[in-house]
């Protein structure tokens, strides 16, 4: 019997991993937003909802939910602790009682000002093109996962 005395492969450590650094990006932004949205007194889902909806209003929750990548099991109970704070209503649509729209509330419109006095784009430390280039690759890669995953289905 022939046996070798090869050392394994040499582990990746894991800063090497592509995953690990965005997901430790990712814990970043979750504190450099902390204090932005305890001053809003949102979390971060609630947040990204209502600029989804500072973007286009009135929009469908299955459209809502597919812009976000939220469930509507997940997006339903942000929806409505938005709309107990008063920020969002939703109504179902007169033309197809299926669907349900959300629209910002007047209070809604108005923390679109109190949110944009704070800008992070300082704290990431890149200059305005860099940022771009940062935020173009990792949606890049964002849908270059998806396809990836939804051509294994």
């Amino acid at each position: 019997m022939k046996t070798t005395n090869q050392a394994p492969a040499a582990a990746v450590p894991l800063s090497d991993y592509l995953c690990f650094a965005v997901y430790s990006a990712n814990l970043a932004f979750g504190k450099a937003y902390k204090p932005i949205l305890e001053e809003l007194g949102l979390t971060y889902t609630q947040y990204i909802t209502v600029i989804a909806l500072w973007e286009e209003d009135h929009q469908t929750v299955s459209g809502l939910g597919e812009k976000l990548f939220l469930e509507s099991n997940t997006l339903t109970p942000i929806l409505k602790k938005l709309e107990a704070a008063g920020y969002v209503e939703r109504q179902r649509d007169p033309e197809d009682e299926r669907q349900v729209r959300v629209s910002l509330t007047k209070t809604g419109r108005q923390l679109r000002e109190k949110a944009l006095k704070r800008d992070l784009l300082e704290a990431t430390g890149l200059a305005p093109d860099e940022f771009a280039k940062v935020q173009k690759a990792i949606v890049t890669l964002r849908n270059n996962l998806i396809k990836a995953v939804q051509s294994d289905e």
